[in-house]
């Protein structure tokens, strides 16, 4: 043991060190035959050091006056095809993310050898050697800070001319490995979060610069790429297209959220720089494409995806920069039209930072509104100054946008996807604490115009039956939240626009309670009614904006299709469309949302028969004895089985309602044991026209339990069996048959008055609904 001890403190020694040292020196070229022993060396010495950093301040004063770190630099220049590169990085990436004394830091930033390693011309084949670089710049900025960045720069007179961390890091900026962009993303951070302004004039200069306008092109690229695949004319399915308008749309977070860190590094020079990327090459030019006319044969973005994009970026970059900007475009023709009150001199004072922008309109151009960046230039609207005839030209189009309203004329187009896309925009500019309180009156959502929004989506819950219930929420959240601005209620004209929507969709409720379904109706709507009131009291702040996608998919129809799957999710839409509907009414009449569903409570029966049948059908179950004083003799074969004699039982208590067929036990006559259990609800029990003394059944074979509704998918996903089963019952006659099939009938209307009877609060005649006060 004390030998194995002292031979641990002698590996660490400064001799042995030395030793180590002058073996390594030893090595002329690095070539397949030594490149392990060098690979040892390397680790050793790392292990030394690191070790010295903290115990022994001898060990680094010899690493510094053998110069180690030239010898590192001497290996890699002279053994190019000896594959060393990776592990010598590897090990140095250690040696410095172990440093913690600043005298080490400043040794090795100095001398430019950390500087000569970064820059040396690396073979990136697609190996391993990426990853390693790549967390080896990363541990050399995970160690700057102010006082040690001036060591990694090379500077001429005032001006720095080179710092190769950066400019080499931004060589993998878009790398197809999102490993090493993250880690880029971060690197980079570290820099802005410890630059001097020596350092900001280098990044903020052409063409270092050029990384934030590659920035904005990628997330342009991505924006296109999302934009194809929605309309996409070809044959791919429409879970696809979902799946893939989620990959693309999660791209663009990304990339946005990364534009977010870049801004709250809170530098002003930064925060303008990358502002006037995002507003000129991206913001401004969607817009414009939401304004261009479909039939000008320009490529752009489609107007859902550009609305979708500054949603996007409203929500997650945000700030009064973007905020107001975006607010001043939609609003172009009011602002316009203030120039003109103002220069007649009725303008009002104040609003400093708006008023540029209305002096930008006097003088034909555009500056974007920045008044965080206080002590900063103004920042011109160079895209909008060079194209100002073009922009005067989309909004003169009479397609998409009349002259007089500019592209709030959107808010009433008969396409539901841009109506719903431009509404939850202004949605987002109304309830931003940074728009500017100038704007906000004229955004439209408290005066007369939304009074005409408001009449559009009605229309839309009203006549668009095909719309899926999960769009209807996300219209009747859109609805919640210009009643909150508009207090003066609906007129008679929307009064009426919603008891129609309103009767339609509690029509297509009661048609459930005569379907397959109706069993799970109620236990259904307690699932769903917290899940309507998280969806309509969802900030805009935090909503994914991927709804709006929704309504361009091609929806599946579902009518005629007779499977119990399609028959669930023809329920649960009409159960959902209600529920929304009851929330909306109580909305419009007391200003509240219901926070529960307003059910009865069943009540047991409290005689011994009535329990002893609750008892028999809850716990029925393969295998378990059950009287056959109510079953009816039968004969059944399942698959290519011989048939079987059995007794079919039908049997409803309350809600909870089965069908159970069992063959007589062979020691008690008065009972038998349960084979199979169908649920009572659906069979559908039909008579066979060529032979009257056999039943037919349908058998739900879709299993609502075990369906489970995928993250952020808006519709069912189809799964994989639909068809349901079939059992044919054999019985001695006809009016056997008959019998069986009225007694089944009996039980199940049994059941479905259970339901009724729960749901009665619900289904009252009248729009004054009573309110829920438990």
């Amino acid at each position: 043991m004390f030998g194995s001890f002292w031979r641990t403190v002698d590996r660490f020694s400064v001799q042995h060190f030395k030793y180590v040292i002058s073996e390594l020196r030893k090595i002329k070229v690095v070539h397949e035959h030594n490149r392990e022993f060098v690979v040892d060396l390397l680790q050793c010495i790392v292990e030394i050091v690191a070790y010295g950093d903290r115990q022994d301040a001898l060990i680094f004063e010899c690493f510094m006056e053998h110069q180690v770190l030239a010898e590192f630099l001497r290996l890699l220049k002279t053994s190019e095809n000896s594959k060393i590169e990776a592990p010598l990085l590897q090990y140095l990436s250690i040696m410095i993310q172990n440093m913690d004394s600043e005298q080490a830091l400043y040794y090795c930033f100095s001398n430019g050898y950390i500087n000569n390693i970064i820059s040396h011309p690396y073979k990136f084949d697609g190996g391993d050697l990426a990853s390693y670089y790549v967390s080896f710049l990363r541990a050399i900025s995970g160690k700057i800070n102010r006082d040690t960045l001036c060591l990694l720069v090379k500077v001429h007179g005032d001006a720095v001319i080179s710092f190769p961390l950066y400019t080499e890091a931004l060589k993998f900026a878009h790398h197809e490995e999102k490993m090493i962009q993250t880690a880029i993303r971060s690197l980079v951070l570290n820099i802005y979060n410890v630059s001097d302004d020596m350092v900001y004039q280098f990044i903020l200069t052409p063409p270092v610069s050029e990384y934030f306008s590659d920035l904005v092109h990628r997330l342009r690229d991505i924006c296109f790429c999302l934009d194809v695949i929605l309309y996409d004319k070809g044959e791919m399915e429409t879970q696809k297209r979902r799946n893939g308008l989620i990959l693309q749309s999660d791209k663009i977070v990304d990339e946005l959220y990364y534009f977010k860190d870049i801004l709250s590094v809170g530098e002003p020079r930064l925060t303008r720089l990358v502002t006037e990327n995002l507003l000129n090459r991206l913001v401004f030019p969607v817009l414009f494409s939401s304004l261009a006319s479909k039939n000008n044969g320009e490529p752009g973005l489609s107007a859902v995806t550009s609305l979708y994009i500054v949603s996007c970026l409203l929500q997650v970059v945000g700030g009064r920069s973007m905020i107001n900007n975006v607010a001043c475009f939609i609003l172009y023709h009011f602002l316009n039209l203030n120039v003109r009150v103002h220069g007649e001199g009725n303008g009002s004072d104040g609003h400093d930072d708006v008023k540029l922008f209305l002096k930008g309109l006097s003088e034909k151009r555009t500056i974007c509104y920045a008044p965080e960046l206080i002590g900063a230039e103004s920042i011109y609207g160079s895209y909008l100054g060079a194209h100002w005839d073009d922009f005067m030209s989309c909004l003169s189009n009479g397609e998409f946008c009349s002259k007089r309203s500019g592209i709030l004329e959107f808010v009433f187009s008969e396409d539901c996807s841009l109506l719903l896309a431009f509404t939850f925009l202004l949605l987002i500019l109304a309830e931003s604490k940074d728009l500017d309180c100038f704007l906000s009156p004229m955004i439209g959502l408290y005066g007369t115009r939304d009074v005409r929004i408001i009449n559009a989506l009605l229309k839309v819950l009203a006549f668009q039956q095909s719309l899926s219930a999960m769009m209807l929420w996300h219209v009747g959240w859109c609805l919640r939240k210009l009643l909150i601005f508009h207090r003066e209620g609906l007129n008679s004209d929307n009064l009426l626009l919603f008891k129609t929507s309103y009767d339609q969709s509690r029509v297509c409720f009661l048609k459930e309670l005569d379907g397959i379904w109706f069993d799970h109706i109620p236990d259904a709507i307690r699932t769903e009614w917290a899940s309507c009131i998280r969806v309509l009291e969802q900030s805009s702040q935090y909503k994914d904006p991927l709804f709006l996608f929704e309504l361009v998919l091609h929806q599946q129809s579902t009518n005629g299709e007779t499977s119990s799957y399609f028959a669930w999710q023809r329920m649960y839409n009409a159960m959902k469309a209600f529920i929304l509907h009851f929330q909306l009414n109580t909305l419009i009449f007391k200003s509240i949302l219901v926070e529960k569903p307003l059910l009865n409570t069943m009540v047991s029966s409290t005689n011994d028969s009535g329990t002893n049948r609750t008892s028999n059908v809850s716990s029925a179950s393969f295998g378990s004895n059950v009287s056959l004083e109510s079953g009816m003799p039968c004969g059944i074969a399942f698959s290519n089985s011989a048939i079987r004699d059995v007794y079919v039982i039908p049997m409803a208590c309350g809600m909870i309602g089965k069908l159970l067929l069992a063959e007589k036990h062979p020691f008690r006559s008065r009972h038998g044991v349960v084979i199979a259990i169908a649920p009572l609800a659906g069979l559908c029990p039909k008579i066979d026209e060529d032979h009257p003394s056999w039943l037919h059944l349908r058998i739900r074979n879709f299993d609502p339990q075990f369906y489970t509704i995928k993250a952020r998918d808006n519709n069912l996903s189809k799964p994989d069996h639909l068809a349901d089963g079939r059992w044919t019952l054999g019985f001695p006659n006809e009016k056997a048959c008959e019998e069986a099939q009225l007694a089944i009938l009996n039980e199940v209307t049994k059941q479905r008055s259970a339901v009724e009877y729960m749901l009665a609060p619900l289904l009252q005649n009248d729009l004054g609904l009573a309110i829920h006060k438990g």
